[in-house]
């Protein structure tokens, strides 16, 4: 990945830093990985190999796997021989656990790797998940899980012909801020849900693959206003019925070839809830607040890695301890793949937003109401 094509992970992760008030959270990334990787150490952990070493897998994903109770970095798989050395290096991992593009399906004989995490662009995605289950792997998948339903059907196919477990890299769903804001909607706390409105935005550099349509399979809806649609849904507890979609005017023609550049969109929820988002790669958004009876309660910034803060309307702010939110993810997904229980956050409501995204894109494009 060209060093430029980190911005919209720096973004994320750095604006989390600033709001804390933390240097780096240097906690998280000087822990000794000569000794957290040692076989002994890890008897009773998952091993993981990360396939796809950009700046997600490198800055969260890695430091995240040394703080982890039921599972460690185990294996790599890259396309670039000198980050395979830096690799190996740092996080004491074996040669016969670091693969390449070409060999990756060879990863089927190591007993040390048993769940693959694919990071690789999201055009990238179905493949290696269907390569990592006839490998006889657990597998989690970055999100977005696909390109359309169809592959998101394949893989789910593959998992169960494999007779494994399938995850989204849905970190959200383990961070307590929101889901403190899927408590005090469920206990209706402040009452009912009326409305519900989310944000997520940034100005996205040129040269970043997620600006190219054939790895993207779209703009910041794939990226960033899939945090936004989570949001919509886990704090209400419920899935849009139909959708409408407007594209914001196009700012810059050789920036914003093929994807849009800014969306807004709005959910047709059951029992008459008020629900929209928006998503750009131009403006700053950061947001999920629910619209109550008697009250309200948000969270900005929302979707960040770090630093996130939340508020109700009577005053009261919600505070948590500092987290790898990655790490919770990564433990939450590996515990339920030892104890044989479904995951959290499964293929299934993977395939559910990608079709989601879909019925978006077509409103977009139409002007219509889209049944989803």
């Amino acid at each position: 990945m060209k060093k430029n094509q980190s911005s919209r992970r720096k973004f994320i992760y750095t604006t989390g830093i600033t709001a804390l008030g933390l240097p780096l959270l240097s906690s998280f990334s000087n822990c000794n990985p000569s000794t957290q990787n040692k076989k002994t150490m890890n008897k009773n952990k998952l091993g993981v190999a990360l396939v796809g070493l950009g700046g997600y897998a490198t800055s969260q994903l890695a430091p995240a796997l040394l703080q982890t109770a039921h599972c460690y970095l185990a294996g790599i798989v890259t396309g670039t021989p000198s980050k395979a050395a830096a690799w190996k290096e740092k996080y004491n991992i074996p040669d016969k656990n670091i693969y390449n593009y070409d060999t990756y399906d060879a990863i089927k004989d190591n007993p040390d790797i048993d769940i693959i995490y694919v990071v690789l662009p999201n055009s990238m995605h179905a493949a290696y998940t269907i390569r990592g289950f006839e490998a006889g792997k657990h597998v989690i998948c970055e999100k977005p899980m696909a390109l359309s339903v169809t592959e998101c059907d394949a893989m789910i196919a593959a998992a169960k012909k494999a007779n494994k477990f399938l995850s989204i890299g849905y970190r959200l769903h383990y961070d307590p801020y929101n889901l403190e804001m899927v408590r005090l909607a469920k206990d209706k706390v402040y009452g009912d849900v009326k409305k519900i409105t989310s944000g997520f935005g940034f100005n996205a550099q040129k040269g970043i693959w997620r600006l190219d349509k054939k790895l993207a399979g779209g703009g910041p809806l794939m990226d960033l206003g899939i945090y936004c649609m989570q949001g919509l849904m886990y704090v209400t507890g419920m899935e849009p019925v139909a959708v409408t979609a407007q594209q914001s005017p196009i700012s810059d023609a050789t920036k914003f070839i093929d994807i849009e550049e800014t969306l807004t969109c709005q959910f047709e929820m059951p029992k008459g809830i008020r629900a929209e988002f928006v998503t750009s790669y131009t403006d700053s958004h950061n947001f999920l607040k629910a619209e109550a009876e008697n009250g309200w309660f948000q969270i900005s910034p929302a979707f960040n890695y770090y630093g996130l803060k939340g508020k109700t309307s009577d005053g009261k702010k919600v505070e948590f301890a500092p987290l790898s939110q990655q790490a919770k993810q990564m433990d939450g997904i590996a515990l339920s793949i030892k104890e044989g229980k479904p995951s959290k956050v499964p293929g299934e409501m993977g395939r559910r937003d990608v079709k989601i995204i879909e019925a978006i894109y077509e409103a977009m494009r139409t002007g219509k109401r889209v049944i989803v």
